[in-house]
């Protein structure tokens, strides 16, 4: 056991937003330990022009405000997204809104992109700009915007110095409508302007053309991939992160918090969201790059999501359970696997099991969730 293990229960008994911002602290103070960070050419991964020195990343919401990813890079993680990133700063929702399961090792939450916006997330990350470390920027849309289309072009222009790549996130249930940009012209329309923004930005700054990935959610039909899938190649998008937390409840049935409105994440994701990735991975072909997100929590279901069709994964609620040690303990795993299989590196499992996965019924919840 870890010493977050014999912590946890009393780090459980506050609040999980108190919680979460000792933890930001801790991180600021350099109270989490340094460690060593397995290093092994098989997991390196090339990626978007990027090259990642472990496929594992930790997703947008846990350095909303980019306060400390370089204490997360220090954790083991190949790479991290800040953000989620709005032009003006705003409060998000109504307090309490962040829930644990522990028993499903789930979390549901109704955050609402609270966060400092452009100008301050912007300083900090001009900061360090001259340092090591793949950090990627998640941008949002103010819940109050009149042109939320506008909001994503500004976040562009604004970060595209700063970040290693940009993540244009429409696929958050806490936002009320955003979800309606994963539609038809709407999603034509607002991947038009992005990529045109991104390419105006690099030509502005006479630098390289930053990597754009778009950030789905779960809560999809088989038809409404093959339409994003056909939007995002035609519309030249350098990728998709799959995906954001679901509106679904199954897995938590019975919990006190089951009613709880919010997006779930962690464990009772893991299959709705391997599925959907599977899905686009077939919609999209070999050579769409992917991120896989949902239900991360060791290494057998981050190599899942490998096997699945990512290139890289990501978590987050994984490490409410698991703690700052939970990057090491999976690249060791990993490490481990490589050597037992004897795979000369981690791209070789890459969807292998696509088919398997498409072939069996759906996850329970698959049909599509409207807000």
């Amino acid at each position: 056991m870890s010493l977050y293990d014999f912590a946890r229960p009393l780090i459980f008994q506050l609040d999980a937003e108190r919680a979460h911002g000792l933890a930001i602290e801790a991180l600021k103070r350099g109270l989490v330990p340094r460690r060593d960070i397995p290093l092994d050419a098989r997991l390196r991964t090339e990626l978007v022009g990027l090259t990642f020195g472990n496929p594992l990343g930790l997703a947008a919401g846990f350095d909303k405000n980019a306060e400390v990813p370089d204490a997360i890079l220090r954790l083991g993680f190949g790479f991290v997204e800040i953000g989620t990133v709005t032009p003006l700063p705003q409060e998000g929702n109504a307090k309490p809104r962040i829930f644990r399961i522990p028993e499903a090792r789930a979390v549901i939450n109704r955050l609402g992109f609270n966060n400092e916006g452009h100008a301050e997330v912007a300083e900090r990350m001009e900061r360090r700009a001259r340092k090591a470390g793949i950090v990627g920027v998640n941008i949002g849309a103010n819940k109050d915007s009149t042109d939320r289309i506008g909001d994503y072009v500004t976040g562009i222009h604004r970060f595209a110095e700063l970040a290693r790549y940009l993540t244009i996130n429409i696929s958050s249930p806490n936002t009320p409508g955003l979800r309606n940009l994963q539609k038809g012209s709407d999603l034509d329309d607002l991947l038009t302007h992005a990529v045109a923004a991104r390419d105006g930005a690099a030509a502005l700054t006479a630098t390289d053309r930053k990597p754009l990935f778009l950030k789905v959610a779960p809560d999809l039909s088989l038809e409404e991939v093959e339409a994003i899938s056909e939007t995002a190649k035609r519309r030249k998008v350098d990728g998709l992160i799959v995906s954001n937390t679901t509106l679904s409840r199954h897995g938590i049935e019975g919990s006190r918090h089951e009613n709880e409105t919010g997006g779930l994440s962690g464990r009772p994701l893991f299959n709705r969201s391997t599925y959907v990735l599977a899905a686009f991975r077939r919609a999209l072909g070999p050579d769409f790059p992917l991120i896989g997100v949902g239900g991360v929590e060791n290494a057998r279901t981050a190599l899942a999501k490998i096997e699945a069709g990512a290139d890289l994964v990501q978590l987050y609620s994984a490490m409410v359970y698991g703690g700052p040690d939970l990057p090491i303990r999976i690249l060791n795993d990993m490490i481990r696997f490589l050597d037992e299989t004897g795979l000369d590196t981690i791209r070789q499992l890459r969807d292998t099991k696509m088919e398997e996965i498409l072939s069996r019924d759906p996850p329970i919840g698959w049909e599509a969730i409207r807000p």
